[in-house]
């Protein structure tokens, strides 16, 4: 920062000459003078000659303490080494086995001879192109060979369905919940430092125990049914969601429909090679008379289902925060979803009980009124009612 000199002192020797019963002035004078006599001498006035610095700088380019990554040629190269992924478990490294913060990260610096602070780490990070950054879930795993030819059976259907005013929904089971004063994921306006308070932990109560949300989500409507069970998450768990949709909603928004078509996950209760739920759709065919068509999406594409960005999604937001103390707590939020576009969502619970581990034999799938697909006939099939006796 450039010396500027006080008003008492624009005499300059003549003031030290005037005020000669002041020592000190003489000393603060010279200590000013001095260092600015030495900086025109050594740039041979040419400072003076130089045009004003720019807004907002103290020095001209070139000035101020070398960079450490100038000074110490090694360090970047050294920081680098460290914060590679291979760091971890390598015997030869100096940092093994723990968090990369910026004081282990200086210490490990300072014993292999660097002169290096935390906060310079940081800004060293930042320099070399580092930031702090969370895990992305963005790998599908192993694709199936026809994973994207299946999306387009899959939309022809649906357009199909839509063009000739014929029920599509989207079917699959939300994260199970356990009921209690637990924590809830998420915020919400509070009075300041009155956070709502609950239990340390995630411990099932026997008395209320989980309860599993299972969705149908009508694509041409915009409404949702949501059957919350008490019991498993099985096959006849699913597919009673689905009857208890018709019933209440799907009959009377269409009631001239002959056809069903059942977008769906390849696996879970709803899953492709499961017998239980075939058989369960054949009993649904029979009882309510429509043909049900079948569509699984690809293993591995499970986010792609349209229940789970128009449905489940609205549901965790509007119910952040709030512990789920009670199984009518549980319906009342799920029933309480709506969205700017027009969700309306309709919410019961399922007091049934399901039992696990029942088996469907060949004869009985063999009485299956069932129609496979040419293409992955393992996905797409359609069931049609039996004829009555």
């Amino acid at each position: 920062m450039r010396r500027c000199a006080p008003s008492w002192m624009s005499g300059g020797d003549a003031f030290v000459r005037r005020r000669k019963c002041v020592p000190w002035a003489t000393a603060v004078w010279r200590r000013w003078r001095g260092p600015l006599e030495c900086r025109v001498v050594r740039s041979g006035g040419k400072d003076l000659d130089r045009a004003p610095l720019p807004s907002g700088r103290v020095r001209r380019d070139g000035g101020g303490r070398r960079p450490l990554s100038i000074t110490d040629p090694t360090l970047l190269e050294d920081l680098r080494q460290l914060i590679e992924p291979a760091t971890l478990g390598d015997p030869v490294r100096p940092l093994l086995w723990v968090s990369k913060s910026h004081q282990k990260l200086a210490a490990a610096l300072r014993a292999q001879g660097h002169t290096v602070s935390p906060n310079t780490v940081r800004k060293l990070l930042h320099q070399i192109g580092y930031s702090r950054q969370a895990n992305r879930k963005a790998n599908d795993g192993r694709q199936h060979a026809d994973r994207d030819a299946q999306f387009e059976p899959i939309n022809a259907q649906v357009s199909a369905f839509q063009a000739d005013d014929q029920p599509v929904i989207s079917v699959d089971t939300k994260k199970k919940e356990l009921v209690g004063n637990f924590t809830n994921k998420g915020t919400d306006y509070r009075p300041v430092g009155q956070p709502r308070r609950t239990e340390v932990h995630d411990f099932e109560k026997k008395d209320l125990g989980k309860v599993v949300p299972y969705g149908v989500y009508d694509l041409a409507d915009n409404s949702g049914w949501v059957s919350v069970g008490i019991t498993s998450d099985t096959a006849q768990f699913a597919v009673n969601a689905i009857r208890c949709w018709y019933e209440r909603m799907g009959r009377e928004r269409y009631p001239t429909a002959s056809r069903l078509l059942i977008t769906a996950d390849c696996g879970g209760s709803n899953g492709a090679r499961v017998r239980l739920w075939k058989r369960e759709l054949q009993a649904l065919t029979d009882e309510t008379g429509l043909s049900i068509t079948v569509c699984h999406y690809p293993p591995g594409t499970s986010k792609w289902n349209r229940i789970e960005h128009r449905l489940f999604c609205h549901i965790t937001q509007n119910w952040r925060s709030k512990p789920l103390t009670s199984r009518l707590a549980v319906v009342d939020l799920i029933a309480a979803t709506t969205t700017t576009t027009g969700l309306t969502v309709a919410c019961e619970l399922d007091t049934n009980t399901y039992e696990k581990g029942i088996k469907v034999t060949k004869a009985e799938m063999a009485a299956l009124n069932l129609y496979r697909d040419t293409f992955h006939p393992e996905w797409n099939y359609t069931i049609e009612p039996r004829p009555s006796t």
